[in-house]
């Protein structure tokens, strides 16, 4: 099989809209303390590598609007993982996303008789701050509160037939929310998720599972960040992300034994700034087991490299 034509028209389009933006008189003027917006996860909402944040991302205040555009890719033993996204701001209170995500299957592919396999995603965000300023409240225990929603279109190409038999959807939506406080005179962040969701491999395989037993309820799933201000645009920082093991037990119905199982994601990073509207992620990441039955169990564990443009 010929490697497949990725689609990312979405995020064309989008990046053409960021065109009209630019002429908006109420554009990102000065922006916020370096850092301090999070970066670009690889599902496009602000935060950590791997998990959103209750910062509202782009460099934009108060009654502006901001815009932000990024590329990621991570590479694992036996995967690769390209993301771009966009996102747009307002007013420091409500942020729109919309990231597209390509899974290279690597030796999965190749073992299923799908060589040059590729899984894509899109996903459609929104994020809503409640109450609270991670910044401006440094001097407090109270933290910035949002809550966001993530909508994911799984596009898997030869695959499908297979998560049709597994009983996973193609599309799902994940609901969080998350807490985020930076305490300025010590120069550490850290942020708390609760993400409801029904995604097997953060939606690269689905969502949910029939087989075996009926596993398509929601599950919530705690993510959590820590990062320390080095410099004031230098940080360092570490993610941990719970994630839910729904394909499992389909997997042993279907005689795979643990051949579907998942784990926990987590990374270590370092993020830099070399001017206001541009930052650098370099990570190492440990994605746990991605279909160990075609992997001899291996954990996905390698690099994550990440440049976000914001204004």
């Amino acid at each position: 099989m010929k490697h497949l034509k990725k689609n990312h028209k979405p995020i064309a389009a989008a990046i053409l809209l960021m065109g009209s933006f630019l002429s908006a008189p109420a554009l990102a003027g000065t922006g916020k303390l370096v850092l301090t917006g999070g970066v670009s996860t690889i599902e496009g909402a602000a935060g950590g590598g791997l998990t959103p944040w209750a910062v509202i991302g782009t460099q934009a205040t108060e009654n502006e609007w901001g815009i932000a555009a990024n590329i990621t890719q991570a590479r694992t033993d036996d995967y690769t993982v390209d993301t771009q996204g966009v996102t747009f701001a307002w007013d420091e209170r409500i942020e729109f996303s919309l990231g597209s995500q390509t899974l290279d299957t690597g030796i999965t592919g190749t073992a299923l008789g799908l060589p040059g396999l590729d899984l894509e995603q899109t996903i459609v965000g929104v994020k809503y701050k409640l109450f609270g300023d991670a910044i401006l409240d440094s001097d407090t225990w109270m933290p910035q509160v949002s809550v966001g929603l993530q909508h994911k279109s799984l596009d898997a190409a030869g695959l499908a037939p297979t998560l049709n038999t597994l009983g996973a959807k193609d599309s799902g939506t994940d609901a969080y929310i998350s807490a985020t406080k930076l305490f300025l005179k010590q120069g550490v962040l850290v942020n708390g998720t609760l993400r409801a969701t029904k995604a097997n491999q953060n939606g690269f395989l689905g969502f949910g599972s029939t087989l075996g037993g009926d596993d398509t309820d929601y599950e919530l799933m705690p993510e959590f960040s820590v990062a320390k201000l080095l410099k004031d645009n230098l940080a360092i920082g570490a993610e941990y992300r719970f994630m839910p093991n729904k394909l499992e037990s389909a997997g042993r119905a279907a005689g795979l034994g643990n051949g579907l199982a998942s784990d926990d994601w987590m990374d270590v990073f370092v993020a830099w700034a070399p001017t206001k509207n541009v930052s650098l992620t370099a990570a190492y990441v440990d994605l746990g087991r991605i279909v160990p039955g075609t992997t001899n169990g291996r954990d996905q564990t390698g690099v994550y490299l990440s440049a976000q443009f914001a204004f």
